[in-house]
């Protein structure tokens, strides 16, 4: 007897979410994409926000159920989507993260060097697409923009995505920053198609004002918010220590997975030669991490150590903020102090101390404009459309300095 692969998952931002087909049913069963349960999707912000446990794979599911609401508009208002491009398109926003590494965003750059998520995303759909006997080829096109219909790639990647719809309300539910509510319904049913490229009707423009507001308070109050800065600060340094000592040859406690690329730093071309690499990276998860950090805090370096002792038990860097660049003479002072506190060399206080800055661009005029179908059927970019005042500030990238250190280090 066939199995029935017509599920439903129940959740708990748009209740019943209908799994639309038996290859989706497969490729949310297999090994890569299970995987995304053990990986939280707001990395260490539950130590802010506590209800922040949720995990990519709610937000995969989440955003693959928006697709569907999505192109179901478009095909009421008459554009031509085959069955093949629609389950296309909702397979490459359901597979759009499967390339996290443990803890998202906070370890994408330290775990392996100049490889974005991205392109360990499009490596394993390439792998899937091999199991799979071809089927993904055109989700791999729709995924990397190489699909005749761009309104496709757009809805996937793009300033008003599936992954944006879908990430800003499950993160506001989760932390309960109630700032980030958006009207994905609203906006999806206002979607349009015009010359290939996804546009909004104008009755929807103040839904997209909203969603453009929340996006930029959001960044500030939950994903750059200062102690979610320092705990993430803490992670990377702990990673940067644990590295530094395998790679001078001393032993560290890790699942075997994670010892492979502590003691290597693999690159892009690693990934391209060898095949287990990438079958490696596809099995590392939070927990990996979790493990190695908990047992760190009894090792013998007195610098990773302390590092993962704070973090576990929450003893959080103090973190400094500010749009201007903080003056050389102060960050040189914190850093002397530092040093005799900890009685470490500049380069081991450096693990205590960091100086870096963060941007938030809430919605960047260039590749792909938010486009206005207004009423006499003319486009309009929204920052021109809007009569908001604030919506052409929105355009522009905001950076904050920050400095992060030990509490106790008082000038």
């Amino acid at each position: 007897m066939t199995k029935n692969k017509r599920k439903i998952i129940n959740d708990p931002i748009y209740g019943f979410v209908t799994i639309p087909d038996d290859l989706i049913y497969d490729l949310i069963n297999h090994k890569y994409f299970q995987r995304l349960r053990r990986i939280k999707q707001l990395g260490l912000t539950n130590l802010v926000y506590p209800g922040a446990l949720h995990t990519r794979f709610h937000h995969a599911i989440g955003a693959m159920h928006l697709m569907q609401e999505a192109l179901l508009t478009l095909k009421q208002k008459g554009i031509a989507i085959s069955q093949e491009e629609e389950q296309a398109a909702l397979i490459a926003i359901l597979l759009h993260d499967i390339g996290h590494g443990p803890f998202s965003h906070a370890l994408e750059h330290s775990i392996v060097k100049g490889i974005t998520h991205e392109t360990i995303s499009s490596l394993l759909m390439e792998r899937l697409n091999k199991e799979f006997k071809g089927k993904l080829s055109l989700a791999i096109k729709i995924f990397n923009d190489k699909h005749k219909k761009k309104f496709l790639h757009q809805l996937v990647s793009s300033q008003l995505d599936m992954d944006r719809l879908d990430y800003l309300k499950r993160d506001s539910f989760f932390t309960g920053v109630s700032e980030g509510v958006i009207s994905s319904d609203r906006i999806i049913k206002m979607l349009n198609v015009v010359n290939n490229n996804l546009v909004v009707e104008a009755k929807g423009i103040y839904s997209i004002e909203k969603f453009l507001i929340a996006r930029r308070l959001m960044y500030w109050q939950v994903y750059l918010h200062k102690t979610v800065l320092s705990a993430e600060t803490l992670l990377v340094n702990i990673l940067r220590r644990a590295k530094e000592l395998s790679t001078e040859g001393k032993e560290l406690f890790a699942t075997p997975l994670f010892k492979l690329f502590l003691q290597n730093d693999f690159k892009k071309i690693d990934f391209d030669k060898n095949i287990d690499i990438l079958d490696c990276f596809a099995q590392l998860d939070d927990t990996d991490i979790s493990a190695s950090v908990k047992t760190w805090v009894n090792n013998d370096d007195k610098i990773l150590s302390t590092l993962c002792l704070d973090l576990i038990d929450r003893k959080l860097f103090r973190v400094e903020i500010q749009n201007a660049p903080f003056a050389v003479a102060y960050k040189n002072k914190l850093m002397e102090k530092v040093m005799r506190t900890y009685k470490l060399n500049r380069k081991e206080a450096a693990y205590f101390f960091v100086s870096d800055s963060v941007n938030n661009s809430a919605y960047l005029a260039g590749k792909f404009n938010i486009n206005i179908l207004m009423n006499d059927g003319s486009l309009t970019d929204v920052a021109e459309a809007s009569d908001q005042l604030n919506l052409k500030n929105l355009s522009q990238t905001v950076t904050k300095y920050f400095l992060c250190y030990p509490k106790e280090i008082n000038l």
